[in-house]
C-alpha cells in the first residue's frame, strides 16, 4: 500500500514550516526555535537547558549604538552601508517624509527637534549615525548615496468627495485614509485637488521631491479635461490662452482643445504650468463659463492610467522613481537662439 508523505517547506536558512492545515510533525525542525510570542507546549521539542541559554556574545568596544529607526543607513558593524556627507537636518527630515523643509525649519526654530538627546539648532548638520527625534518620535533617516533606497511615489485616483488634508474640522473624507499605511514616515501631498475635483496625484515620502515636483523651476505641465456649461465663443478661448486677470495676478492656459460634448455640456482640454487655488475653476468663470466636472489627467510625466480606477493607487518601481530623479535634477536645456 503506498503512503503518501507531505514534505514540509524548508524556508530559506533551514527552517521548517507546517504544511497546510497542520504543524509540523513531531520531530520536524528539532530544536529549531519557536514563534515569537508562542509559548512552549507539552508535544514541543525543546533542547536541553544548556542549550536554550547560550551566552551572548561580547559587546564590541566603541561599536555606535544606533536606534532601530535609524537603521536604514547602518550595517551591522556599526558603519554606514553608504558614503553619505554630513546634510542639514531640515533637509534629511524633508527627505524622511516628516514635512516640508520650510515646516522643518520652523520646528527646529521651536525646539521640536533633537539630535542624540539634544535639541537641534537652525542649520545643524547630522550623519547617518545621529539619533534624530521630532516631538519624541525617532525618526527613520535616509541619506542620498549610491547605496541609498529612492524615496516611495504612489499615483492616486481621486475621486470628488475627497479632501487633500489629514485634518478638516467638517470631518470630510481624507485622501490620506485610502493610501497604504508605513511605519517611520508619511506620505505627502505633491500638490492639492478641489474637494470636487477628481483625478490624478501624486504623493511621495519625500520632502525634499515634493517640493521639486512642484517648484514652478521644474516646469512640470498639468492636463485637465474640464466640462462647462455655457458657450465658450472663440473670443473667449482667445483670452483664456492669451490671459484673464484673476484676484492674485493674471493667469492663462498653454493650451486648449475642445474634447467634444453636446448640448450645453461641452469637453475642453486645458493644460497650465501652475498649480493656484481653484484656478481653472476661476478662469473659466472670469469669461462668463461655469465648470461643471474637473479631471486633472495629467501631472508632467505622469498620466493618468485608464485602468488605475477611483479611490484606488499605483505605486511605482524603484527604478521608475530614481529615473524621475535624474530627470529632476539634470539642468534644463539652454533655450535656441
Amino acid at each position: 500500500m503506498k503512503t503518501n508523505k507531505r514534505t514540509p517547506f524548508r524556508a530559506p536558512g533551514g527552517a521548517v514550516e507546517a504544511p497546510a492545515g497542520g504543524r509540523p510533525r513531531r520531530g520536524a525542525g528539532r530544536n529549531q526555535p519557536l514563534p515569537a510570542g508562542r509559548a512552549p507546549d507539552a508535544g514541543d521539542d525543546l533542547p536541553d537547558a544548556a542549550e536554550a541559554a547560550p551566552k551572548p556574545a561580547p559587546r564590541r568596544q566603541g561599536k555606535p549604538q544606533t536606534g532601530r529607526a535609524n537603521r536604514g543607513n547602518i550595517g551591522r558593524n556599526g558603519k554606514p552601508l553608504i558614503e553619505a556627507k554630513p546634510e542639514r537636518l531640515q533637509k534629511i527630515l524633508a527627505q524622511a517624509g516628516v514635512g516640508s523643509r520650510r515646516e522643518m525649519e520652523e520646528w527646529i526654530a521651536a525646539g521640536k527637534v533633537s539630535v542624540n538627546g539634544e535639541v537641534a539648532t537652525l542649520g545643524q548638520s547630522v550623519i547617518p549615525t545621529d539619533k534624530v527625534k521630532v516631538g519624541g518620535r525617532l525618526i527613520n533617516i535616509r541619506f542620498t548615496g549610491a547605496g541609498a533606497r529612492a524615496p516611495r511615489v504612489l499615483m492616486y485616483h481621486k475621486p470628488e468627495g475627497e479632501i487633500v488634508s489629514r485634518d478638516d474640522p467638517d470631518g470630510r473624507p481624507s485622501v490620506f485614509a485610502a493610501l497604504p499605511r508605513m511605519r517611520g514616515g508619511r506620505w505627502i501631498a505633491v500638490g492639492r485637488l478641489d474637494f470636487n475635483t477628481s483625478g490624478l496625484l501624486l504623493f511621495t515620502t519625500s520632502g525634499e521631491l515634493a517640493n521639486k515636483l512642484m517648484h514652478p523651476s521644474s516646469e512640470l505641465v498639468r492636463e485637465y479635461a474640464v466640462r462647462v456649461l455655457g458657450e465658450l465663443t472663440d473670443e473667449a478661448q482667445q483670452q483664456l490662452l492669451k490671459g484673464v486677470e484673476l484676484e492674485d495676478g493674471p493667469a492663462n492656459f498653454s493650451s486648449l482643445t475642445d474634447a467634444g460634448g453636446e448640448g450645453a455640456n461641452k469637453w475642453y482640454r486645458v493644460s497650465l504650468f501652475e498649480g493656484r487655488n481653484r484656478e481653472v475653476r476661476r478662469m473659466f468663470e472670469a469669461v462668463g463659463c461655469t465648470v461643471s466636472r474637473l479631471i486633472r489627467v495629467r501631472y508632467g510625466p505622469f498620466v493618468l492610467p485608464p485602468q488605475l480606477k477611483r479611490g484606488r493607487c499605483h505605486e511605482l518601481e524603484e527604478a521608475e522613481v530614481k529615473a524621475l530623479m535624474r530627470e529632476l535634477g539634470a539642468p534644463k536645456a539652454a533655450p535656441k537662439p
